[in-house]
């Protein structure tokens, strides 16, 4: 298998910059270990499009957040992601705080956010309600937002296969070594040999980078652990609520989500496990303490889930995007913490100019497509879309999952999708069949049968998430 690039890692930066690259006539892989897209940080965050009024002037995360931020509407509308430009505020409970937001407001203008405005607590609660009546101003963003990373993932990967890329799934890298001008990658999916390699493997970056020879950084994973509300609680808030930024990251926050849902967290803890996703009464604890600090009403027992996820912190404090200095060829794009998400449409832009100095040929394609496969969601649809819809395909009139009203019609497609779901969770990300209030307690055995079905393989063999993880063991009779 031989490429012009090989990107590692087919998370949001990955699946972006290979979107990015599907515009030119060049053979480009798309390469995870996982056995799908979004599988790391990607599938596990705060899902905020920050506004890039927190970081440092004249970093990266400043430069890139904000252009990110910019690209982000366009992006989401070519390929139908729900993206959301709600705003945010960050509070102050004293005047320790305010000198917090003062700097931060400074800081925003030196990083061209648009619009800022410092805002008394009267002005918070009328535009917030449920906001505490300690607050005593806030720093207002509107032009921060919501997005699900997950299907934004989705989205950049499957456009970027549309127009030719080749993503490669369960593909551990082994080993890497440069032969001549190229890079021989030794994965569990077989040889792979490549001219230029664009290290995006997330917390394990400075693992792939240091195996192809360069260990000029270490990634340190922090944990953030979350909790998740039923949607009747996703009025509760209308912006994003954050409180004063410490060093370990933006503190807990209140936000609705683009489905309507009221997510809480996180927590930020220094960890040594790039694997450890868990979660702890502790860590739950602090969650529903700096939520309730935020929003007295929140209203806890309708938490539905909770879930970590890991951030992947540089030993630089930046975002390291760069040609390596020891290894000719590869391109490291690590650290990416938040403001990651926001950054990664302009991540993809800078990667691209990087490439450009390296005297890469590229050739803008004829038939390159911006657009993908339209995605029908028939819980936003009235009555009168809906009908059409059956019409078309009567298996969008069967709602499988009804506390988030998923159409078989929807499971189906998503199956067969370029970058189709193979498993439970592939789907769960997909269509949200299973992420309600009972979370899959009625809908997984009829989304077990429609996978055998549709993959025409025994019900034995469906996993929750790839791998070893069968969701049956066998027939009872």
């Amino acid at each position: 298998m031989i490429y012009d690039i090989s990107i590692i890692g087919a998370g949001v930066t990955g699946s972006l910059i290979a979107r990015q690259l599907s515009k030119y006539n060049l053979k480009v892989c798309l390469l995870d270990k996982e056995s799908d897209v979004a599988m790391g940080t990607s599938k596990a965050n705060s899902a905020i499009v920050h506004a890039g009024y927190d970081a440092k002037p004249g970093s990266l995360k400043a430069k890139l957040n904000v252009r990110g931020n910019e690209m982000m509407g366009d992006i989401a509308k070519e390929l139908y992601v729900p993206f959301k430009r709600i705003g945010s505020f960050v509070i102050a409970f004293d005047e320790n705080d305010m000198e917090q937001i003062n700097t931060l407001y400074d800081y925003g203008i030196k990083n061209n956010v648009p619009d800022l405005k410092i805002l008394t607590k009267e002005e918070v609660r009328e535009m917030e309600p449920n906001m505490s009546d300690k607050v005593i101003g806030a720093l207002h963003a509107p032009t921060a937002g919501i997005v699900c990373p997950y299907e934004l993932t989705l989205a950049v990967a499957e456009n970027a296969v549309d127009n030719g890329v080749e993503l490669i799934l369960d593909c551990a890298i082994k080993d890497i070594n440069k032969v001549d001008d190229n890079f021989e990658l030794d994965t569990t999916r077989g040889k792979i040999v490549s001219k230029y390699v664009i290290n995006a493997a997330g917390l394990f970056s400075d693992d792939i980078s240091a195996m192809a020879g360069d260990d000029s950084f270490k990634i340190n994973p922090r944990k953030g652990e979350y909790l998740l509300l039923d949607k009747r609680q996703g009025n509760v808030v209308y912006k994003v609520i954050f409180q004063p930024p410490t060093v370990m990251g933006k503190g807990i926050l209140v936000t609705p989500t683009v489905d309507g849902n009221l997510l809480l967290g996180p927590t930020a803890e220094n960890i040594l496990d790039k694997d450890d996703i868990s979660t702890t009464s502790i860590g739950l604890d602090k969650v529903i303490k700096g939520a309730v600090k935020s929003i007295p009403s929140v209203n806890t027992r309708d938490v539905i889930t909770s879930f970590a996820g890991l951030r992947a912190s540089s030993s630089v404090g930046d975002f390291v995007i760069e040609k390596s200095e020891k290894i000719d060829g590869l391109i490291n794009v690590a650290g990416i913490e938040s403001p990651g998400l926001s950054a990664a449409p302009a991540i993809s832009e800078y990667v691209m100019e990087i490439l450009k100095s390296m005297d890469i040929e590229l050739k803008e394609k004829d038939d390159y497509i911006s657009t993908r496969k339209p995605v029908y969601r028939f819980r936003e649809m009235d009555e009168s879309e809906r009908d059409e819809l059956i019409k078309k395909n009567p298996l969008y009139g069967n709602i499988i999952c009804r506390c988030e009203t998923i159409t078989e019609g929807e499971i189906v497609d998503c199956i067969h999708r370029s970058i189709g779901a193979s498993n439970l969770d592939a789907v769960k990300r997909r269509t949200r069949a299973g992420m309600g209030r009972c979370q899959g307690g009625f809908c997984t055995p009829r989304v077990v049968d429609i996978i055998a079905r549709e993959l025409n393989i025994p019900k034995e063999q469906v996993t929750k998430m790839g791998g070893k993880s069968k969701v049956l063991v066998g027939k009872t009779k």
